[in-house]
This record gives C-alpha cells, structure tokens and sequence, in this order.
C-alpha cells in the first residue's frame, strides 16, 4: 500500500493503532498480549491489521498472517495452516508442523464436529509458534476468524491462553454479529485478563471529508462530503468507491462532475460488503431490495422477526441502510441485478401475495407480480389492469404497457383478454403508433366473436383507419351496429364522437356509420370528460364545414384550459388546437400547444409529443414562421418514423414540404416527395394537406400545371366532402395563382371571387390573401385599394409570410405606377418581414410566369432585388438603405390626420369628403395645415405612416 493511500486508509483509525502497537511493546518486554478487533462488516479492520503487521516488521517482529474464508470453513485446520506456511520456519520444524496438521485434518474429516480435537496435536501446534517466539517477537494476525474452522478456532484459543508469558501479540478480526456457530472463541478470548477488545465504527462526516482530500483534494472534498457521507455512512469502502466512480466521470466527461457520482464502482462494493459478511445477512438484504422497505421481510423470508431485526441492524451498522433503506437506489439495484433470476422471481411472487394481503396500493402489488414474470391467482389480472389504469393517469407509460402485456398473456377469459388488448393498445399507442399494429388483427377477430363489443370496438375503428385498413374497419363498425351494441350508453357516446372525428379526418368514411338517431345524440352523454370530447369534435367539424365561429372558438380555449393530457384527453385536446388553427387563431393556439407539447415530453408520450408537435407545425405555417413549421414537422416525424404514422403521415410531412419549398430549399424536398405514402391518404384531410403542399412546391419550381391539378383536386375532395373553407386550405386562392403563372387571367379572377364570394366572418387570413391574388388580375391602377386591405387582413391574421407576399406585391405596383418612393419604403418594410419568416423577399404575383426563374422560392433573384428597389435602374443601389424621414405626426389633429390617411392611400379631395361626409373646402384646408406642419409641399410626399401604421416604417 502507497504511503498516500496508507493515510487516507488510516483516517480516525489512529487511536486504534495506537493501542496495537503498545500491546506490541509488552509483548516485546516478554508479557504476551491478544486483541478482538471488531466492527461492521467493511468498517475497515483489514486495513487496520494490515497496516499494524506492516509496522510489526520495521520494528523487528515477525509478523505471521492468515485469514478465515467461509469457502473453507469446512477445510480441518486449513486457518492454522496458514500460519505455519507463512512463519519463517526451519526446513524440520515446518515438515513436522505440516505433518501435525495432515494428521490433523484426517482425524477432523468427516467427524461429529461437536468432538473435541486431540489435545497433544493441538499443544503440538501451538508449541511451533511459541518456541518461534523465543527467537524473536512474534505478531500472529488472523483475519475475519468468524469464518475460521472449528478445529483451527480451538488451537488458536489454546495459544491465547498461553501467550500471556510469551513475547506474542496475537490479533484477531471479527465481523460484529458475524459469528459462525462456534461463538465460544471470542467467549473464551474475552475471559483472558491479557485481552483487549478494539471497536471500530464507521467514519464521521469529518473523517469522510478527509477521505477525500487526501484523494480529490480539499475543495472537492468540501463540496462533495456531506452527499458522500449520506450515500456511503462513514463506510471507507464505499467512501473509496464514490471517489472511483467521481474520479472515472471526471475523466471521461468535459468538466469535473459538479456531485457525486454513483456508479458501478459503488454498486459492486455494495455486492463485496455483502459478500464479507454472513450469508443470512446477505439474504435479508436480497430480501429488502425486493421489498424495497423492512415490513414484512420476515414474512418474505420465513424468518423469525428477531433474526430480521439483527440482520437489518448488521446492515445499518455496515452503512449499507439507514432508518431500513438503503441509502441509495444504486445499491437496490445492484443488489436485484446480482440476484439468482429464480431466486429473484420466487421473491417477488411472495412479496406480491404479501403486498396484496396487507392492501398495498395495486402500483406496488403490481411492480412485484411483474418481476416475478408470472400471475398466480385470479385477483392479479385485476390488479394489473387498475395498476396499468394508473399508471397512464401518471404518465407512466412504459409501466402500464408492462403490466396490461403480463395480464394479457396471464387472463383465460376471451372477453377480458380482450378488453385487457384494448387497453394495451391505447397505452403502446403513446409511444409509437406502429407498436401495436400487429394486435389489431387479434382485436378484430375478438370482435366477430363476440368477445370485444361496445366502446373499445369502436375504438379500434379509429385505430384500424389510421392504419389505412379501411375495410376492416367497415366490418369492425357493420358488426358492433349489427350486434345492438349501440344500446349501452358508452357504445353511444363513442360513436357519436366517432362520427365528428371522422367527420374532420375520415369523410368518405362517414356514410358507414349512418344516421344519428335521436337516442345517439348528444343528451345521452354524462360523462364530462366525453362531453368535452364531443364538443371540441363538434367545433372542429363546424369550422372545417362552415368556417369560423366565435362560439367554437370560445368555447375550446375553456377546455383547453381545463384539460391535461391523462388517460383519454389528447383527442379533446388536438381537436380543440385544431379548431383554433383552422379558425385562424394560429396566435392563440401556438402557447397552447407549446404548454401541451411539455407536458406530453414530462410523461413520456413520444406519440402525443409527435402528434403535438405535427399541430404547432401545421400552427407555425399559417403564423408564417417557417423555421419554426420545418423544426416541428421534423420533430414529429423524428419521434415517430413515417411507418407509424398510417394515414396522418401527410399532416407533418405536409408541413415540411412547404416550409422547405417556402424557404427555397428544393432539392431537400424532392427526397421527401419521393417517400412513398399510403394511397388511401388521399381519401383523409390529411391528404389534403399533402396535396397542396406538392402543389405549392411545383408551382415554386415552374410547373404551374402540375400545381393546378393538385389544387384542383384538394378542391374537388374539399367540396365533395363539404369541407370547402380556406381556413383548412385556400385551395381557390392558389389555383388562381397556378393560373396567373400559365397566363389564364379571367380563370384566376373567377376562381378568387369564388373565394370571397364564398368568405366567411372572422377569417382575415383567407381574405388577405385571395384579396392580394384579386389584385394581381386587375390593372396597375386599380390595384392599390385591394393590396392595402390584403395587407390589413394579413397583419390581423398573424401570418407574416402572407403579408410579406402581399407587400411584395404592393411595392411592384407602386414602382408600376412610378411611385418609387412608397415603393422603396414598402420594400423596406416587406424585407423585414421576410426575414422574420426565415425566407428570402418573396417575388411579386403580378409578372408573367416567364419572368421568374428557379432561383428563389417564387421567382427569380432580380425579382427579389426589384422589390427592394422600388422603380428602375436609378433607384436600386439604395433601395435597402433608404428609411421614412421621421415625421411629426403628433403634431396632427385627429381630423388632420384622418384626411392625410385617406390621401395617402390615393383618395381624391372629393372622395374624402364624401367618405368624412365633410365639404372639399374642408378637406382643402385640413390638407394644407398639414403640409405645413409636415414641411412637405404635395400629396405624394405624405408619408407612409398615415396609410399603413406604424409598420410601414421599418
């Protein structure tokens, strides 16, 4: 041992060696002394004796060393043969010794161990030792002698009693309560007036500290001491094997770990204080790790209490437990992972009918039935399933999915099987939706027997078209409506839901389920969690079929408030964001969804955080952040790959299409457009959305056609399905913008004024943006009006992609019209708010398709460039520098600035008056006032401000 080591491995042991070494000094001066050596198992006596032989042979004793093993308890004399082959013998007197021994064991082999040993073989023995002592002094050290032999154990108490004239210090080491059946040796050495008992205890929090800075150093030591204390119980092996564990993590990671580190270093010397001690305290603690508590372990062990009891305060003394527990997880573990399985299994069986005899919560009976791989009596199932129940309430997912699969493969009933397979599925369903794809046959086969009916059939409708299996999703649904399983109340509530949902996402599917009758609406539901189901499916079918509403809106916000993502509520949540989504309140529903994607992540819900995820992408295209849209639709198909998605898989591969087709970057799309998906996509909403963005996405590269017949087909889909509203796709608005790109200008105009013929209330988004396309069919004159009320509507709606469009739009009619100073300025403006969108100036709608090129998202670099410029040539080295004169509108009086707002939008002296229902003269007057107080000297000068707000000066 180093010297460095020596002193960290003597901390407040010093007193210890002390008291060895005087009893050294007697023996030396001819008066024989013995020591018991005792303490908790790993408290550190072999060090101590160790280092005391050490000393022994500097100061001239000869130091003679053994050690017992429970492996050769057994073995006949096999301890005090090692004392013979270590001490420094002459060639006679060791082959007589040895031979002394071999009679010895012979004799000893296979005899009542209650018989005594010869008396002259052992005075033979022990006569060896002593008359080595006459030549010099002799320090005998015999280590853990609780497992020496019966026959060793004698001699040794035959020489304590005789060394008491002799120049010998015998040392024995002994694990307290560790004692084999033959306790009379420490009975017998205690009587002896020339023996001296030593304690060790465990190390205080001080001695702990100094542990580690004789190892880490003292500002480690100082930050880490009282968490190492807590972990190890002043116990020195464990102290050293915290400081391992620390050591290695400091030198695989970065930086020095800022606590402790617990690792496997600490688990295995969990296992080797165990393995030094009793093998009965070893199995108490197999037994405690199983329990996880000290109630009823003697129980579990078939023990009588007060051997329990000892072996658990064995433990506590050895720092492995403290107030019944270990003191880290760590050593639970390690523990559990160094069981015998059958062992381990056996356990966890009682401790499970043992938890369930006292009425231990279902989640603790539940956790040992299934470790122990196995269900024995009928109430296990049971227990599984109320345990699974919870578990999905705590978002313990992965435990109820462990617990429903054992109950399902323990359960004899059809019947419950299959409920027990329902429930399974909805809980693998939160981790991935591919999981249980496999179980939908086995449940739909349950179905045509009878054995899985009402609610869960319907269900496993949902589950079976997300899958794309729509026939047998018919035959599930023809079979529950057949069977009468509509009469329970339950089956009612679930089709009706059922219905609305497919009303939004399935509607070709919808004719299967019928009419509503009367009995099925929705008076018969009680249940508030399927209420709110219910009406966050109805007002996301109601938006999606009629538009906005504010009532809708309203009255999802309230549920989303109210709800959390538990057992069944992710439906009621993703169809509430849904409805403020398509309602054009992106800017309501991001925080929303950002608040239910957290929760989602905290209970380990990689379906619902991917499900989530697909919605705020859906949610960032429409508020025109398209970094964000591509970051989530990424996300979402990162946690579910594109097989588990089924049929939803067009709803975020949808969202990425078009966030990377917005941002230019083409050539990462063609490998997403070259994924292949489920043809019965395009028979979902979900298709829809896939669609419109290959639509988008050739109309951006040149192919016009192509894009028009994609957008021709989402709106053949929408209408026959009577989802016909631009707040789910304006599918109107970019047909007519496929069309102005193939020079079919009346066809564009016809298709945008279907659009706002069609408008619905309370949807500026698909208002601005038909308004902007409207514009583009009209001369340059006539263009101005409809583009600032398309930028109006746009800055309502949130979407700044949008709005950057419409302004681009608006600075190429500005410059048409040779009004190259509201066009430089608006370009200005139009930049900013491109680059809040991640994109690069969108290209005007107004050209010909043959003026754009591939080389931008929508057109062509000059396009981009000419949009900053605002005219021709002259103006295009300064277009991005050039900003508003800073004006002083505030010395304007309202009527003043009410004038000069409607002038600066191009309206005449008259058409002003006529709008204030004022006479010309006044309008005159107000106008000039307001040059004067402006310094301008004509209308065009006005500036920018008075028409647009305050964003106009960017």
């Amino acid at each position: 041992m180093k010297g460095g080591d020596t002193a960290m491995a003597m901390v407040e042991r010093e007193q210890e060696l002390a008291l060895l070494e005087a009893l050294l000094a007697s023996a030396v001066m001819g008066r024989g002394r013995v020591a018991l050596v005792g303490g908790a198992v790993a408290t550190g006596k072999s060090t101590l004796l160790h280092t005391f032989a050490e000393q022994a042979i500097e100061l001239g004793a000869l130091a003679v060393t053994a050690t017992g093993s429970p492996l050769e308890r057994d073995v006949p004399l096999g301890v005090l043969r090692q004392l013979v082959e270590d001490a420094p013998l002459v060639p006679q007197e060791r082959e007589r010794a040895l031979s002394l021994i071999e009679e010895g064991a012979r004799a000893g082999a296979g005899v009542d161990e209650r018989r005594p040993v010869d008396a002259q073989l052992v005075h033979a023995l022990c006569g060896v030792l002593l008359d080595l002592s006459e030549r010099c002094p002799l320090v005998l050290v015999v280590d853990d002698v609780h497992h020496a032999d019966r026959e060793s154990l004698l001699c040794l108490a035959y020489l304590a009693r005789r060394v008491r004239l002799a120049q010998i210090v015998a040392i024995f080491g002994h694990a307290d309560q560790a004692w084999h059946t033959d306790s009379y040796f420490q009975t017998e050495l205690l009587r002896q007036p020339h023996c001296r008992r030593v304690r060790l205890t465990r190390l205080s929090r001080a001695g702990v500290a100094a542990m580690l800075a004789a190892r880490l150093g003292g500002e480690a030591a100082e930050r880490l001491a009282d968490e190492m204390y807590a972990h190890s119980g002043g116990n020195p092996l464990l102290v050293t094997a915290l400081a391992d564990d620390y050591e290695e993590s400091a030198r695989t990671a970065p930086e020095p770990p800022a606590g402790v580190v617990v690792g496997e270093q600490y688990g295995q010397t969990v296992l080797s204080c165990l393995s030094r001690g009793e093998a009965r305290v070893a199995r108490a603690a197999r037994g405690l790790a199983v329990l996880g508590e000290p109630r009823s372990l003697d129980l579990l062990l078939g023990v009588p209490a007060a051997e329990v009891n000892k072996d658990l305060h064995a433990l506590g003394a050895a720092g492995l437990t403290a107030l019944g527990t270990f003191r880290h997880e760590a050593a639970r573990q390690a523990i559990l992972g160094a069981m015998d399985a059958g062992e381990r299994a056996e356990l966890h069986r009682r401790a499970a009918e043992l938890s369930y005899g006292v009425g231990a919560s279902p989640a603790v009976v539940a956790r040992h039935l299934l470790e122990a791989g196995r269900v024995d009596a009928p109430w296990g199932i049971e227990i599984l399933e109320e345990a699974a129940r919870s578990a999905l309430r705590a978002g313990q997912v992965d435990s109820a999915v462990g617990y429903l699969r054992l109950a399902w493969r323990a359960c004899a009933d059809d019947t419950q099987r299959a409920k027990i397979m329902t429930m399974l599925v909805r809980a693998e369903w939160r981790i991935n939706p591919a999981a249980p794809a496999s179980r939908l046959a086995e449940l739909a086969e349950a179905v045509h027997r009878g054995s899985l009916r009402g609610g869960d059939a319907v269900v496993l409708v949902r589950a079976l078209l997300w899958h794309g299996r729509v026939d047998d999703a018919r035959d599930v649904l023809e079979q529950v409506l057949e069977s009468g399983g509509t009469a329970d109340q339950e089956t009612r509530a679930e089709l009706v839901v059922a219905r609305l949902c497919l009303r939004a996402a399935h509607p070709p599917f919808l004719t299967a389920l019928g009419q509503m009758t009367k009995e099925e609406g929705p008076g018969g539901i009680v249940s508030v969690s399927v209420s709110r189901r219910l009406e966050s499916a109805l007002a996301l079918a109601e938006v999606l079929t009629r538009g906005p509403r504010e009532e809708y809106v309203d009255a999802v916000e309230r549920i989303l408030e109210d709800s959390r993502l538990d057992e069944m509520s992710l439906d009621t949540v993703e169809n509430s964001l849904l409805t403020l989504t398509y309602a054009g309140r992106a800017e309501r529903a991001a925080p929303l969804c950002d608040m239910f994607a957290a929760e989602a992540s905290a209970r380990q819900a990689p379906s619902r955080r991917a499900r989530l995820a697909a919605i705020r992408a859906e949610i960032a295209i429409r508020q025109g952040d398209m970094p964000a849209a591509e970051r989530h639709a990424r996300a979402a198909l990162q946690i579910i790959p594109m097989s588990g998605w089924g049929v939803a898989v067009g709803g975020p591969l949808g969202s990425l299409i078009l966030a990377l087709t917005t941002m230019g970057r083409y050539d990462e799309v063609r490998e997403h457009l070259d994924a292949p998906v489920p043809e019965v996509m395009f028979q979902t909403r979900y298709g829809l959305h896939y669609l419109h963005a290959r639509g988008r996405h050739s109309l951006a590269t040149g192919y016009p056609a192509l894009a028009l017949a994609d957008f021709r087909r989402c709106g053949d889909l929408m209408t026959e399905w009577n989802l016909d509203t631009p707040g789910l796709i304006p599918w109107r608005a970019d047909a007519a913008e496929a069309c102005l790109h193939l020079g079919r200008v009346e066809e564009a105009r016809e298709l945008v004024r279907g659009q706002l013929d069609g408008d619905v209330p309370d949807d500026p988004r698909g208002r601005g943006v038909a308004l902007r396309l409207l514009a583009a069919t009209l001369d340059p004159g006539d263009r101005p009006a409809l583009l600032r009320q398309a930028t109006g509507c746009l800055q309502a709606a949130g979407d700044r992609y949008e709005l950057a469009r419409a302004l681009a739009d608006l600075v190429e009619t500005y410059d048409a019209l040779g009004e190259y100073r509201r066009a430089r300025t608006i370009a200005t403006w139009a930049q900013a708010v491109a680059a809040e969108c991640g994109v690069e100036p969108p290209a005007s709608s107004l050209r010909p398709a043959q003026q754009q090129s591939h080389s931008g998202p929508h057109g062509s670099s000059r396009t981009g460039s000419r949009a900053g410029s605002g005219g021709g040539p002259e103006h295009g080295a300064t277009a991005t520098a050039v900003r508003p004169p800073a004006v002083p509108l505030g010395e304007l009086s309202d009527a003043e600035r009410r004038v000069a707002s409607l002038a600066a939008a191009g309206c005449t002296n008259r058409e002003i008056a006529a709008k204030l229902f004022v006479t010309v003269s006044t309008v005159e007057q107000h106008l000039t006032r307001t040059y004067r107080k402006l310094g301008i000297t004509r209308r065009s000068d006005l500036p920018l401000v008075l028409e647009f707000g305050e964003q106009a000066g960017v």
